[in-house]
């Protein structure tokens, strides 16, 4: 049996990686083996936030996706999902790139949680300065 031809994209967010998988089909997306409602706790918010690229290019339709995603919580994931399907999609049609670029979906955002300092009792967090 020959291997489907797939287009591929990882996106990163917080302590989120998510690893995208673009099929020609009829738009399914399943994350992690289950449908992406199911994985989302039936949040339309996030699934909507996950096919906004495709929703912009006007490709809902057009794939199937599978997505593999590791880490962080699920607002991470959400954004490192979105990520990964807006540079799969870039891979597929270079001519999309500028569109997507435009409405921020390319972009890595690159903030990331701050290590715990000894002395301290988080990041940046002291005791209370006592004078006497």
């Amino acid at each position: 049996m020959a291997e489907k031809k797939y287009t591929y994209g990882l996106g990163r967010r917080k302590a989120a990686t998510a690893r995208a998988r673009l099929y020609k089909g009829k738009g399914d997306i399943k994350i992690n083996g289950k449908p992406a409602l199911d994985y989302l706790s039936g949040n339309k918010t996030y699934l909507a936030e996950i096919t906004d690229p495709l929703a912009l290019t006007g490709k809902q339709k057009d794939y199937d996706i599978t997505i593999l995603v590791k880490g962080g919580g699920l607002a991470g994931q959400v954004d490192a999902i979105k990520l990964a399907i807006s540079k799969a999609l870039t891979v597929e049609a270079v001519d999309l790139r500028p569109m997507l670029k435009k409405a921020g979906y390319i972009k890595r955002d690159p903030r990331e949680k701050e290590r715990k300092k000894y002395g301290l009792r988080g990041a940046r967090k002291k005791e209370q300065f006592s004078k006497r």
